[in-house]
């Protein structure tokens, strides 16, 4: 197959966003995730004949992939204390922006509800990503610096955020329903590393990929070893 997405959506400290940029480093393609909501919050300004104009002079220069590599990575956290506003104008160019990224290149998107905004795509594969709330606190307080009792209400401010947001925005479906994805894995029992390994081989299954794309890393000398 020429071209292809992997969609993440994850819970918070599950590791999804580790197993999504590592997929995308074997696979040798880019993944996308804040920058996309960075490059949405700019263009979202822009009246509707100025937003085309530029889409038009990006399509001519590799689309928004090349624009969005020049953007910075975001390494924020919703506040404790946000709540989920909608904002149609900021989603409807994020999902120009999703759309134009699956029609040109291979790449992995990180949550924006990418797997709703391409449904229906054979060349698109969504995944979601969880864990038990003992080890999304335990990832949280490490990868944070965090108490317990903060790393809890990240995770649960978070996640409702993320629920609220894809609800709204898939007009009431709901986030962590396992039919929206082709996979849902547990990072716990199966392990990150063999989370990737999970998914390349599902590619190789539906034939978006062949066994020579994946690189050679020590993800492939990693025998999957599900906890019971």
């Amino acid at each position: 197959m020429d071209k292809f997405v992997v969609t993440f959506a994850r819970g918070f400290g599950s590791g999804g966003k580790v197993i999504a940029s590592t997929l995308a480093k074997e696979l040798g393609i880019n993944c996308y995730e804040n920058r996309i909501l960075t490059l949405a919050s700019q263009m979202s300004g822009l009246d509707e004949k100025l937003f085309q104009e530029v889409n038009e002079k990006l399509s001519k220069s590799n689309g928004f992939s090349s624009f969005l590599k020049g953007l910075p990575r975001s390494k924020s956290y919703i506040a404790r204390n946000e709540n989920f506003v909608s904002d149609d104008r900021l989603f409807e160019y994020q999902s120009k922006i999703i759309r134009n990224l699956a029609d040109t290149e291979s790449c992995v998107i990180v949550g924006k509800c990418a797997d709703y905004v391409l449904r229906g795509r054979d060349n698109v594969v969504s995944v979601y990503i969880e864990a038990p709330r003992s080890y999304c606190v335990d990832r949280t307080m490490e990868n944070m610096g965090v108490t317990e009792e903060v790393a809890h209400a990240t995770i649960e401010k978070t996640d409702k955020y993320r629920a609220d947001y894809y609800k709204y925005y898939t007009h009431g479906n709901y986030w962590t329903n396992p039919v929206n994805y082709d996979m849902t894995l547990n990072s716990e029992r199966i392990g990150v590393d063999n989370c990737v390994s999970l998914i390349e081989q599902y590619l190789i299954i539906k034939g978006i990929i062949t066994e020579d794309r994946i690189r050679k890393t020590k993800h492939k000398d990693v025998k999957l070893k599900l906890v019971q």
